[in-house]
Order: structure tokens, then sequence, then C-alpha cells
């Protein structure tokens, strides 16, 4: 069974990868690339991925893409109950954060669980208070959550026995640059250090205007 779901979610990360290189090459070839100096790989395109959606924050409101994606957003999708891989990724996308901030550009970090039946507002309320003063968290219910990572084309799998209620969620753990007026513009890896991260990021913004 281990085997089973270890080879669908190398499948799965395999065609998000397929159809990011697609997408790099239309627009590459289109010319269509306002970023293209910015971008840290050569799988990455403009306003493909993402979408609308209506999720619950962590002060228990009903939100929607254009209430959390406002302005220059970094998107994580994660856990809290996550024992190393999310508080590692999440720190480093606070630091990236307060680097911008020096330099004079304002983004707000965004996490979206992927195990809504334990992560209540509640617990994202601690949960992102503790990464980041400015961090957004967001839950839902399960088919919320598996729109929302559908639009964002990532993979995460939640156990069905979920035995005691200590159960580990396998998920992707890139990272999303969202921009209004151009919505997805880059992923980053999570072997990205955080100074680079915000160097990037802050290439993104100043060719956004």
């Amino acid at each position: 069974m281990a085997v089973s779901v270890r080879r669908y979610a190398i499948a799965a990360t395999a065609f998000v990868g397929i159809g990011l290189v697609a997408l790099y090459a239309y627009t590459a070839a289109t010319g269509g690339d306002p970023f293209a100096e910015c971008r840290a790989s050569r799988i990455a395109g403009t306003g493909t991925i993402g979408g609308p959606f209506a999720l619950t924050d962590e002060n228990g409101r009903r939100v929607t893409d254009r209430d959390v994606l406002a302005g220059p957003s970094l998107v994580y999708f994660g856990y809290t109950y996550c024992p190393d891989v999310c508080p590692a990724d999440t720190a480093r996308n606070a630091e990236a954060v307060d680097a911008l901030e020096e330099m004079g550009h304002i983004v707000t970090p965004v996490f979206i669980s992927v195990d809504p039946a334990r992560d209540t507002p509640e617990v994202l309320r601690e949960w992102t208070d503790y990464i980041h003063p400015r961090m957004i968290g967001l839950t839902g219910t399960e088919e919320e959550i598996a729109a929302v990572a559908k639009a964002y084309r990532t993979y995460y799998r939640v156990p069905e026995d979920k035995g005691d209620g200590y159960y580990l969620v396998d998920h992707m753990t890139q990272t999303y640059l969202m921009l209004p007026n151009y919505g997805f513009v880059e992923f980053f890896p999570r072997d990205m250090e955080a100074e680079e991260m915000a160097q990037r990021v802050a290439c993104f913004l100043d060719k956004a205007g």
C-alpha cells in the first residue's frame, strides 16, 4: 500500500512538472513573459495556476481569493501537525517576507491547510501568529480544500485510516508567488534559501511596477 501511494505521489508531481514545462515553452515561444529574467527555473508561466476560492480564515471569517490575494502573496499548502517540513518552509517564507519588507515591498504569507479535519480556525490562528504576524491561515471543508489544491495543481493525500488522530499528510512543498493583475507568476522549491527567494520576488515586483 505504501509503495502504491508513493508511486501515485511521484506521478502527480511529474504531471505538475510536465504541465509547467509545457506552459513555459508556450509562454517563451509567444514572447509573452514579462518576468523572464526573474525566474529561478524554466518551469513557470503567468495566470494559469490558481483561481477563485472561498475558504475560512484563522479568525473564522469566510474570505475569497480577492480578499486574501489583494496584494503580492506567497502561498504555501501544508498542515499545522506537520512535524518538520511545514515549520521549516513557512519559517523560510516568513524570513523572506521580512527581507522583502526591508527592501520596501510588503508581501503577505498565506498558509492553506490540507488537513481541515484538525486545522480548525483556532489551531490555524495559533500557528500563523507564531510564524508571522501577517500570515493568513486558511481552512475549509474537505471539498473546498480539494478544489483549491486542484486549481493550484498541487498534490496532497490524507490517509483514510486516521487511527488515534496522529497521522501524517503527504503533500507537495512548493511556494507560489501570486501578484495582483497577474495571478500566479512563479513557484519556489523548498531548498531555496530565504535571501535568494526575497531577491527573486523583488525582481518580479519591480517588473510588475
